[in-house]
């Protein structure tokens, strides 16, 4: 689905819908998440908004609880782990997912739940329009394409904008969605399980702002994209192990007859083999080929089964607006 532009103008009402829930994983959000909480209230009055507070040293969960938000705290640490508490506690019929820090524009949320419904999607993820040159930093900027081009590239057709915080989610997702990631990489993981299970998706462009001031952005371009990617590449080899081990194998076999070569054509031409250390590694090589690609083999089989296992508790959900309707 091409993305298309949020608007900030008011769309048909939402009440019909069913319950909307706003969920905003926090830590140290005190300078923003007032403004969070009023600004979605606003765009969505029907919507509940939900804080949740990981473990916050300012007074995050108290701004927050003034503001009209329901408070909850969850003591693990990560945004992973925030996401998979709050997807299991929190019932409704869409979930708007979005970060605390007031970047994110709340009347484009009105517009995402229309593309949800409308379109009969699963997912809409919000494409990052930046407003402000400070706003989406550069390093950020180049390593979400690189991750996104190398998703595209495993998985297929990709987002736009893979690592986007902002997202409008059917329950049927939610409640099928095996949230495995601890920190910021859950937005990658959500992602991956969408393009794994080829599911409805869409996108949106959205405004994208700078922080207020006093609010600092936890992220670091290195440490949190390096996390990223052995996420991905974790992910890439519990999903596509025949393609990751046939590889591996390929290149051990490719490598072994480029030392066989050699000592072949010298026991042609003299009859001996002189570099029999060689040879025993060269042996050894071609024998580890065969057996990585058998465990691509058996893992392939593995991994179709747990992709069964995921299809089937999604399909377990009725499609949004059946529920009601039954």
């Amino acid at each position: 689905m091409l993305p298309t532009e949020g608007s900030a103008e008011p769309t048909a009402d939402l009440a019909g819908r069913g319950r909307i829930a706003v969920l905003v994983p926090c830590y140290n959000e005190e300078a923003a998440i007032g403004k969070v909480i009023a600004d979605f209230r606003a765009a969505l009055p029907e919507a509940t908004v939900y804080v949740y507070d990981n473990n916050s040293a300012d007074r995050t969960a108290e701004v927050a609880e003034r503001a009209g938000a329901v408070v909850r705290r969850e003591r693990h640490q990560g945004k992973g782990r925030v996401v998979r508490r709050m997807f299991t506690d929190i019932e409704a019929d869409i979930y708007v997912l979005v970060d605390g820090d007031a970047t994110y524009d709340a009347p484009s949320a009105r517009a995402m739940i229309e593309t949800l419904v409308r379109d009969r999607l699963d997912m809409v993820c919000a494409i990052r329009v930046d407003r402000e040159q400070a706003a989406y930093r550069l390093g950020h900027r180049a390593g979400n394409r690189l991750l996104t081009g190398f998703v595209a590239h495993v998985f297929g057709q990709s987002f736009t904008d893979m690592l986007s915080g902002y997202r409008a989610f059917t329950r049927r997702f939610v409640k099928s969605f095996p949230a495995l990631s601890g920190g910021f990489e859950i937005e990658a993981e959500l992602t991956i399980h969408a393009l794994e299970l080829e599911l409805p998706v869409g996108e949106l462009r959205t405004p994208y702002y700078s922080r207020p001031q006093g609010s600092v952005s936890k992220l670091s371009t290195w440490h949190d994209g390096t996390r990223i990617l052995r996420t991905i590449l974790r992910i890439y080899r519990a999903e596509r192990p025949l393609s990751l081990f046939s590889g591996i194998g390929a290149s051990l076999a490719i490598a072994s007859i480029g030392l066989a070569i050699p000592i072949f054509v010298t026991y042609l031409q003299e009859g001996v083999v002189p570099r029999l250390p060689t040879a025993v590694l060269s042996t050894g090589l071609m024998l580890l080929a065969c057996l990585s690609v058998a465990c691509g083999l058996i893992l392939d089989t593995v991994t179709r089964g747990r992709l069964e296992t995921k299809l089937l508790a999604y399909l377990a959900h009725r499609a949004p607006g059946e529920e009601r309707r039954a």
